[in-house]
């Protein structure tokens, strides 16, 4: 079952597309290539769809002169970055409606007032530590590919310097407790300068893609989590505490990773949907004849041909022929739908055994399975309640430590105690106070999750919707198709006017065997398990809709 957005004013000229927002899980990809969709907390209304009209209508009223535009944002990896791009932004633009994120794609969208410039834009995205350039849909890709990469080998590269290390350290002082020992004036200086070296390559690589960031933090008097490793690891440096300081940094690249790979997860799903839209769609000329387009090309109202067994391009309503659609793709019914004309079928269905003229009734960009590609790619924008609750949790405790930290350096001091003393405490109380564990935590477990349930051929789009299912407390179901496995099978088979049951499914069978509806192959798979071995009937005629008539044994 999907729950459709559409626009009511679809095709008008000079109309445009107003967002809503959602507060719930919507869509999700089965293992299977069907959509599973749960709907909780707020849906589109009557209201919802009269503001829409409103704001339209406003707009060609007043004629506002916006140019959308899109931005490819290097090192936009999570919610956080979202979150600094947000505030970053929000005073050049004036409100939030005029900002959309594409975290899959790496990809800001922004409805540019008269008065803001690109340029601004980009200005703006730098001081935040990251980088715009507009969108391109192949140097976007080539990004992702060779951040992607960068991340994992400054991962790899961490773990592996962080292991040999430590293996150093405990040979050349001969015990392998000697990093987790000790007391930081003891150890200081105590550890050998080749381990050091490995150490420092450990931290370099684990926090080459934090340290740009957490000082764009710092200059924005915005502290973050990367703004509190960076002080964290610091802090262990300065205290003498290597392994600490290395360990903390391939930690923390390891939890980027998870993330990274919870988004590529995403990228896949996408690209599934993606495919099942087909490249080209055979759109009929005036003259009758037929020519294979781009499905982008084909406007609203131009007529198509569907032949039997290939997937439909575009939303459309049939004007000519009969035939039975697979949807389970788009609406998760595992029965194949009968059409005839003047129903309607969807993008990335597959039809059945009758040829179809289709009328379009959307451009490409705006179908049902665009529609569900966006929803799945704005997914995981947005962070489970509990990762909003470490990013916000976060906000308030690095000042809180590094106040804390500063107070129980100075006052002290103040009261003749000796300062390095009580400096080096202060570190310590920077290094125990990092929340590594939480932040590790909270993305392993969303990922361990979202593993779990692919397993099982389930695909949830992102923790917040990982989490939302906890809230439910009843479900119900619209229909049984969402639920079965699609393969019809005869339960019973009764005799009728003096006929016995075999006698029953053998003519049934019979008549079946010339269609190709899902049922009729239940009924000639029940008879040829029972093992009769009915004669194809003659005069075959499927009735749309009803079944079939045949004549048998004449």
């Amino acid at each position: 079952m999907h729950d459709e957005d559409r626009n009511p004013l679809q095709g008008r000229p000079g109309g445009r597309t107003a967002r809503t927002r959602r507060a719930a899980a919507r869509t999700g990809l089965r293992g299977d290539g069907r959509i599973a969709t749960v709907e909780s907390g707020e849906v589109v209304d009557e209201q919802i769809m009269t503001a829409r009209r409103e704001a339209i209508m406003q707009d060609e009223a007043t004629g506002t002169d916006e140019k959308k535009r899109e931005f490819l944002i290097r090192g936009m990896d999570c919610a956080d970055e979202i979150e600094s791009l947000r505030q970053a932004l929000l005073p050049i633009v004036g409100t939030e409606d005029r900002l959309m994120f594409d975290l899959i794609h790496s990809k800001l969208i922004v409805d540019l007032p008269e008065e803001c410039s690109e340029e601004k834009i980009i200005s703006a995205v730098s001081e935040t530590g990251m980088s715009a350039t507009l969108f391109d849909p192949s140097s976007a890709e080539e990004s992702e590919a060779r951040t992607g990469s960068l991340r994992t080998m400054l991962t790899i590269t961490s773990g592996a310097a962080l292991v040999a290390g430590f293996l150093t350290h405990s040979w050349i002082a001969g015990s392998f407790l000697i990093a987790f020992s000790g007391d930081g004036s003891e150890l200081r200086h105590a550890v050998p300068w080749a381990a050091r070296a490995l150490y420092l390559v450990a931290i370099a690589s684990g926090l080459a893609l934090v340290i740009p960031k957490a000082w764009a933090a710092a200059r924005r008097l915005r502290p973050d989590m990367n703004f509190l490793m960076t002080i964290a690891v610091s802090g262990a440096l300065g205290i003498d505490e290597w392994f600490e300081a290395a360990a903390v940094s391939f930690l923390f690249a390891v939890s980027l990773e998870l993330e990274s790979w919870s988004l590529d997860r995403a990228r896949r799903a996408i690209s599934a949907l993606m495919d099942l839209s087909p490249p080209t769609v055979l759109l009929e000329r005036d003259d009758g004849s037929h020519v294979e387009v781009d499905p982008a090309e084909v406007e609203p109202g131009s007529r198509f041909l569907v032949r039997p067994g290939d997937r439909i391009a575009l939303d459309g309503e049939i004007v000519e022929g009969e035939s039975e659609v697979d949807q389970s793709p788009i609406t998760g019914e595992s029965i194949p739908a009968p059409k005839a004309p003047g129903d309607e079928v969807f993008a990335g269905t597959v039809n059945g055994g009758g040829a179809l003229v289709v009328v379009s009734t959307r451009p490409a960009t705006e179908t049902a399975l665009a529609h569900i590609v966006r929803l799945v790619a704005e997914a995981h924008s947005r962070r489970a309640p509990s990762e909003q609750w470490v990013q916000r949790f976060s906000r308030g405790y690095t000042p809180a430590v590094m106040v804390l930290a500063a107070s129980v350096f100075i006052f002290p001091t103040l009261f003749g105690e000796d300062p390095e003393t009580w400096f080096y405490r202060a570190l310590v109380l920077l290094v125990i106070a990092c929340p590594c564990a939480l932040v590790i935590s909270t993305p392993v477990s969303i990922v361990a999750g979202l593993a779990g349930a692919a397993r099982n051929g389930i695909l949830i789009k992102g923790g917040v919707f990982l989490e939302a299912p906890a809230r439910i407390r009843s479900i119900a179901f619209d229909k049984t198709g969402t639920l079965t496995e699609g393969r019809p099978r005869v339960q019973a088979v009764v005799g009728w006017n003096g006929h016995d049951a075999d006698e029953v499914l053998e003519r049934a069978a019979a008549m079946e065997m010339r269609s190709a509806h899902p049922l009729a192959r239940a009924i000639v798979e029940h008879a040829l398990a029972r093992g009769l071995h009915p004669a194809p009937a003659n005069d075959f005629q499927a009735v749309h809709g009803k079944g079939g008539t045949a004549r048998i044994g004449g």
